[in-house]
């Protein structure tokens, strides 16, 4: 499966070393595809910028070492596919629906009301117990 990791789920992972997501990475680089798209990349080096200035100089490793492919979001969409709350958002889950994702994991709200028959959205504990029977 193609499954695409939100911007939230890359910073916990490089800033916090969160151990249950960088477990379900590694489960992800095993047996899956990771996708990640451009303004995810972009938005995590703003974030790390602005708020943890003292990891910036590790941000390059992160992403040289992580596999994935990188794909392009474009900067200007002009037909709406869905509604959602937050518009910074929308960027995200529809380069997903343009890059045939059949995941999409984000730890973010605003794509909880969101009702889409692909990519299916999942935080990562819900992916985990779905897929890997772990709670």
């Amino acid at each position: 499966m193609r499954v695409m990791l939100d911007t939230n789920i890359l910073i916990s992972s490089f800033v916090f070393k969160s151990k249950i997501l960088n477990g379900l990475i590694e489960k992800l680089s095993k047996e899956h595809e990771i996708v990640i798209c451009s303004y995810s990349v972009e938005e995590v080096q703003e974030v790390v910028e602005r708020d943890f200035k003292n990891k910036l100089a590790d941000l390059d490793d992160f992403f040289k070492t992580f596999p994935f492919e990188l794909v392009y979001s474009p900067k200007n969409v002009e037909t709406k596919l869905f509604a959602i709350r937050d518009e910074d958002d929308y960027i995200v889950l529809h380069t997903a629906i343009m890059e045939n994702i059949d995941i999409l994991i984000s730890g973010d709200k605003d794509f909880e009301d969101i009702v889409i028959d692909k990519p299916e959205i999942l935080k990562p504990a819900e992916f985990l117990k779905k897929y890997y029977n772990e709670d």
